[in-house]
């Protein structure tokens, strides 16, 4: 500071040392504002998503870490499914979020949450990119986040990394290895190889970022799972992102509003405080809240409810206005009952049913909400003519047998694309069939007979392919298209044919409503119906 004094005294040419004075202790000033606010700020864990390719192993790789990393003992080591988990590696805490997809986090970041800071690209290293690999990749584009890929399954015997990592480059993604910025970790979610290798890489790649969080400010953060629990009411999943939420501290949600009543861990066990990053099952809010949706920490009960009412009457038209379907005559309608393991659940699906996109059928959802599937949505299913899809839930055998005798589907799934799917065909099925007209031949007409009985009689040249027997024929008169009729038999020099080839002449018995002339134009062709797909 003295040194910098003095290089001031030295610059003030014109003697102006009440200006440099004041200069000194506005520097002065500034740097003590500058020790408050670092020690206001601390470092916080990274929040990491895993997102890629189903079947590529983004569960098992995550199963692994927990079984491994999560150092809470509580309640018997029973891990409860809260959509997101702290592991720990050399004494440093990493946060997981668990989603049942890149839906799911797609669904957050649609609410204009930013939920991670790390991104895990989980590649099969024997599979290489797939439809969903490019999918995730441009969600972490858009979502501009920090990005590890991980090659998973090298424990098998035909993997393919350079060709992996060639695949990935193609697609924007550039590893280390290749030239590029991206590092790349190989792993085995199924021995645990290469595990400790990709949390180092984690921790570095978080240092660099120097994430930090303000323990100072009221809590703020995201709700990244909900659900309606049978014995605990409303509960919900709440990643704190800035400050300590403290049990007992009111919390203020876009569509709801409570004070803690409890908090709990992964494990089940009581927590009385989670800083930045802690992701903890929260109970006291009034309603489920939607996942993705922002939460804040205010000063009393009155201000949550007065701001709550207001949120509440903006989200209500919102979603009124989402809803309402321009259904036209001339439009078909695919009714579908909803029923998820828990909200989030129901969000990612709802965000991803918006990526189907038809002119001729409209997706309608009678009913979305969470639970095992019962006799209601059964008898709803009925009069509506619906289908019913289930995610991670159950339906029992005397419901089963119930819509058995109603002629009501039900599709139960574990994987949000599977069940996407799913859906994209149902909707296919009400597509009216695509009609594809082959020309096998054609002909020109160089002779006219007497008519017979049934029908008319003439000769004709095969132009162009073979002219087959019992084919439909449209027949043209200069470029004007006059009709259509149907060979009824085919002579060749006074041979019945079953078919004739091109350049030769053809005796036709044809059938149809008016005259053919010379010089008349003949298609044959055949028609096929073609199932049309979303």
């Amino acid at each position: 500071m003295t040194k910098c004094f003095n290089e001031l005294k030295h610059y003030d040419l014109n003697g102006h040392w009440s200006l440099v004075f004041s200069y000194f202790l506005h520097f002065k000033m500034t740097k003590k504002e500058e020790k408050k606010l670092n020690e206001k700020l601390q470092t916080r864990p990274p929040v990491v998503v895993i997102l890629g390719h189903v079947d590529h192993g983004k569960t098992s790789l995550l199963d692994y870490i927990r079984k491994t990393k999560v150092v809470e003992k509580e309640s018997g080591g029973i891990t409860q499914h809260i959509g997101a988990y702290q592991a720990e590696h050399n004494g440093k805490k990493i946060t997981f979020i668990d989603t049942p997809g890149h839906e799911a986090f797609s669904a957050m970041r649609s609410r204009g949450a930013k939920v991670a800071d790390i991104a895990l690209l989980v590649v099969a290293a024997d599979d290489g990119v797939k439809p969903q690999t490019k999918e995730a990749i441009e969600h972490i584009k858009k979502a501009g986040l920090a990005t590890i890929v991980v090659l998973n399954k090298i424990d098998k015997p035909d993997v393919l990394i350079d060709k992996v990592k060639s695949q990935l480059m193609e697609n924007g993604l550039a590893v280390e290895s290749y030239g590029g910025e991206i590092p790349s970790v190989n792993v085995s979610a199924k021995t645990g190889k290469g595990i400790d290798d990709l949390l180092e890489v984690i921790l570095l790649v978080s240092e660099m970022a120097e994430l930090k969080a303000d323990l100072l400010k009221p809590a703020s953060g995201v709700v990244v799972e909900s659900y309606q629990d049978a014995h605990r009411g409303p509960t919900a999943v709440l990643l704190v992102q800035e400050g300590v939420l403290r049990d007992r501290d009111i919390v203020l949600a876009e569509s709801t509003f409570g004070t803690i009543k409890r908090m709990e861990n992964s494990r089940g066990g009581q927590v009385e405080e989670a800083p930045a990053s802690r992701p903890v099952v929260a109970m006291g809010l009034n309603v489920v809240p939607f996942v993705g949706e922002k939460w804040q920490v205010v000063e009393n009960l009155e201000e949550a409810r007065t701001k709550s009412a207001q949120k509440s009457v903006l989200e209500q038209k919102k979603r009124a206005q989402a809803e309402v379907l321009d259904i036209g005559p001339d439009k078909k309608v695919l009714n579908i009952i909803l029923k998820a393991d828990v909200i989030g659940s129901l969000e990612a699906i709802r965000e991803s049913l918006q990526s189907i996109q038809s002119e001729e059928v409209i997706l309608r959802t009678l009913k979305a909400e969470v639970g095992d599937i019962g006799e209601a949505d059964i008898k709803l299913a009925e009069s509506a003519n619906a289908l019913i899809i289930g995610f991670r839930v159950k339906s029992s055998n005397v419901y089963n047998q119930l819509a058995e005798q109603k002629d009501v589907p039900i599709s139960i799934f574990n994987v949000i694309y599977e069940l996407i799917q799913k859906i994209r065909e149902g909707m296919s099925n009400l597509l009216e069939p695509e009609i594809v007209r082959t020309v096998l031949a054609k002909l020109k007409v160089i002779a006219i007979f007497k008519p017979v009985k049934n029908g008319q009689v003439f000769g004709a040249k095969v132009l162009s392919g073979r002219v087959e027997k019992g084919l439909w024929v449209d027949v043209f008169r200069g470029e004007e298209k006059i009709g259509r009729g149907k060979i009824l038999h085919l002579q060749h020099e006074k041979e019945e044919m079953e078919n004739i080839a091109a350049g030769k002449n053809a005796g036709i018995l044809f059938k149809a409503d008016f005259q053919v002339e010379l010089d008349d134009i003949l298609e044959t062709y055949r028609e096929e119906r073609r199932k049309r797909k979303l």
